[in-house]
């Protein structure tokens, strides 16, 4: 076993063994380039002046941290942290990511992605399984009864897998898409008729979009629908790959949102993700208007047409129309 650089000079243990080629993966138990991606993308996002680091007149080559200001805050050797940005530190303590991530005061999705992909922070098995987007018939069952709000069930990749009527009414008939198209992420960035849904919202929506996607990806890095749902979209659509690129990490958020819809209105709603706690992976999301609000009055209208419609395909199969996509008084939609 190699031995380790001196804490007195280098400050958190530089731990060595290991310094060959990462795998390229992220997590794992190992650095590899995702690790040493985000670091480099994080140190290029910071600013040297909010850091302790005024302008010294000299014109900075790159934006963001040097290496050898980034190695003084977080006492470690410059060439450590070269090591790590080309892949070539497997691994690295607990004690030095810390460091790493009190320097660049990253947020706290930042520092859990930070540990995901050098494999320190406990992350969840590695692909989705088909039980894992099995939604129980207890949820099913509470989204049929939420009839004053839209709602939709979402695994960790945001596949739609369940959702109830007044969310067709808001979003658009999931029912009409086979499984693979039926991804809220894709949707956001391929069909057109989201952009005009989010109006001039629709930026901060999609970025937010490919954050949480990609703190996903650090946590399951053998997932591999999630990684062809990010190859497909980086090629489809030149802002994703550009904002994938950019190494940004989030979790969901309650976030207000502005719904152009073109039969309702503007409508303001609150949407909130909350986890399924029978179910990891799963997350439930709602729409709440403000009481007594236009938007309220817009989901009740969009509540009543839906109802009709609902009405008149239950009649038109009663009446031997073939209607194909009757649905019953139990107007709950999910696929399997």
């Amino acid at each position: 076993m190699r031995s380790r650089d001196s804490p007195g000079q280098d400050g958190p243990a530089e731990e060595a063994g290991g310094d060959g080629g990462g795998s390229g993966s992220p997590g794992g138990g190992t650095g590899g380039r995702a690790l040493g991606d985000f670091l480099r993308a994080r140190r290029a996002a910071a600013d040297p002046a909010r850091l302790g680091f005024p302008g010294d007149g000299k014109s900075r080559r790159v934006p963001g941290l040097r290496r050898e200001e980034l190695a003084e805050l977080a006492h470690v050797s410059t060439d450590y942290i070269v090591r790590i940005e080309q892949g070539r530190k497997r691994r690295v303590s607990g004690a030095v990511l810390t460091a790493l991530a009190d320097a660049l005061k990253l947020t706290d999705d930042e520092r859990l992605y930070l540990f995901a992909v050098a494999g320190v922070a406990p992350a969840p098995p590695g692909a989705a399984t088909a039980a894992e987007d099995r939604v129980p018939k207890s949820v099913l069952l509470l989204l049929d009864n939420l009839t004053g709000l839209p709602a939709l069930v979402l695994n960790r990749r945001m596949d739609i897998l369940a959702w109830n009527r007044l969310a067709t009414g808001l979003l658009g008939d999931f029912g009409t898409l086979s499984e693979g198209p039926r991804n809220l992420v894709r949707l956001i960035y391929l069909d057109p008729s989201y952009r005009t849904l989010f109006g001039d919202g629709w930026e901060p929506m999609a970025k937010e979009a490919v954050a949480v996607l990609r703190m996903e990806a650090g946590r399951r890095p053998q997932d591999a629908a999630l990684q062809a749902l990010v190859g497909e979209l980086c090629v489809r659509d030149e802002r994703f790959g550009a904002w994938w690129a950019a190494q940004t990490v989030s979790g969901p958020r309650q976030r207000r949102k502005v719904y152009h819809h073109p039969m309702a209105g503007p409508l303001t709603l609150e949407v909130e993700v909350l986890a399924i706690e029978s179910c990891p992976g799963l997350s439930l999301v709602t729409y709440t208007p403000s009481p007594g609000s236009h938007s309220e009055q817009g989901l009740r209208f969009l509540a009543e047409l839906a109802e009709r419609i609902s009405e008149d395909d239950v009649a038109a199969a009663g009446a031997g129309h073939g209607a194909r996509g009757a649905r019953s008084r139990n107007t709950l939609k999910h696929h399997r």
